[in-house]
């Protein structure tokens, strides 16, 4: 099969897995598996040459150090059972060799056109299908308000970026925005308003810093505005006798004591919930949890310090490839938009293990992708000495 022939079905897989990485996993790990075999045949043909950016030495790494920690997990079988996960880090060499030249362009919009159809039917659920309490909330078509809440906190900061850095075409994402914000608002999930608020602030700095001051603006209009459910569920955040609050403290303190047990390679990917009543703290409230809500205490507590080191030293990779873009002018769009799910991920990332969620990951990790790739010229990725014509 030509390489012209694999990288049309690599573009319009990835075209597809953007489209339904907000509405079903196993859509989109189907059409992410049919665009990740359409780039290893054209690899391992040697019709294109592997390349990926900087930052995916640490990411595969934290790989490798995962795979060790599975394999003197105290459940070996299910670690490493656990640790397939790891095949998604793969979007990032795809994306990096196939959103290329208007790729990355189709891509977003893909993105913000499905993000805009999920938060409208999530404010339908909030509005006509009484799904407006803390027992029942909107997820759009997601399994969980958990996974729904952190994609709407993404697509939002990377809508916000299309508006401010991208003058034409821009009455679209201005429609698609309200109702991003909306959607978020409603789904009760104060992690994902608080990394929402935080990657926005960020998005408005790099504009202007005097935009700055938009946020508490909006964050004031939409909770006066909000329904008395959702203002008593944004109190409850400064709440130091609130339940779910008191746990997630909780939670520090058994995963400080999960790291004392093994510092070097932790428990085990997904042994957390399998030890959580053996370091159960004595002010927890919840008898058992999947996992800590907190994205470094639960690679810490998983896989050791050495991995949680290595992850850092990718969070701070990404964020300086992406900074070192934006200051170039030439992306400032993708590279604004890639800060702001960064930053966004990590404040909400302190009080919901999001990095663990597959279509969360898969998403970030596309986004955050885009702008190295658009960076790259079309023939990067050419064995040496072709071109392509």
């Amino acid at each position: 099969m030509s390489r012209a022939t694999l990288e049309r079905i690599a573009t319009w897989a990835l075209y597809a897995c953007a489209a339904t990485v907000q509405i079903s996993i196993a859509v989109t790990q189907i059409t992410f598996g049919i665009a990740a075999l359409a780039w290893l045949i054209m690899l391992v043909t040697g019709q294109i040459r592997f390349a990926a950016p900087s930052f995916f030495r640490p990411l595969a790494l934290y790989g490798v150090l995962t795979l060790v920690a599975a394999v003197f997990s105290l459940s070996p079988g299910v670690s490493l059972f656990d640790s397939r996960q790891l095949l998604l880090f793969l979007m990032v060499p795809l994306v990096f060799t196939i959103a290329r030249r208007s790729v990355g362009r189709h891509v977003v919009l893909i993105l913000i056109t499905v993000g805009g159809a999920s938060a409208v039917f999530g404010i339908v659920q909030y509005g006509v299908l009484h799904y407006d309490h803390l027992g029942q909330r909107p997820q759009g078509v997601m399994g969980h308000y958990m996974t729904y809440s952190g994609l709407l906190m993404l697509v939002t900061t990377t809508v916000l970026a299309r508006v401010l850095f991208v003058r034409r075409d821009r009455v679209w994402p201005l429609l698609v925005l309200p109702a991003l914000m909306v959607a978020l608002v409603l789904t009760f999930t104060r992690s994902a308003w608080v990394g929402a608020c935080v990657g926005m602030a960020v998005v408005f700095l790099l504009k202007d810093f005097r935009l700055v001051g938009a946020v508490p603006v909006i964050v004031a209009v939409f909770f006066a505005l909000a329904p008395p459910q959702v203002t008593q569920r944004f109190y409850s955040m400064f709440d130091l006798h609130d339940p779910t609050s008191r746990d997630r403290v909780a939670m520090v303190r058994q995963g400080a004591r999960m790291i004392a047990e093994d510092p070097l390679t932790g428990m085990g990917p997904n042994m957390v919930e399998k030890v959580y009543v053996r370091f159960r703290d004595v002010e927890a409230v919840e008898r058992l949890n999947p996992h800590l809500h907190n994205v470094p205490m639960q690679i810490a507590a998983e896989r050791g310090l050495p991995a949680l080191g290595v992850w850092l030293w990718f969070v701070a990779s990404v964020a300086a490839g992406a900074w070192s873009i934006f200051r170039q002018g030439g992306h400032q769009f993708l590279a604004a938009s890639a800060l702001g799910a960064i930053v966004a991920m990590l404040a909400a990332g302190f009080f919901e293990h999001n990095f663990g969620d597959s279509e969360f990951l898969m998403l970030f990790l596309m986004l955050v992708t885009l702008p190295f790739a658009a960076c790259e010229p079309e023939s990067a990725a050419a064995p040496r000495g072709e071109r392509p014509s």
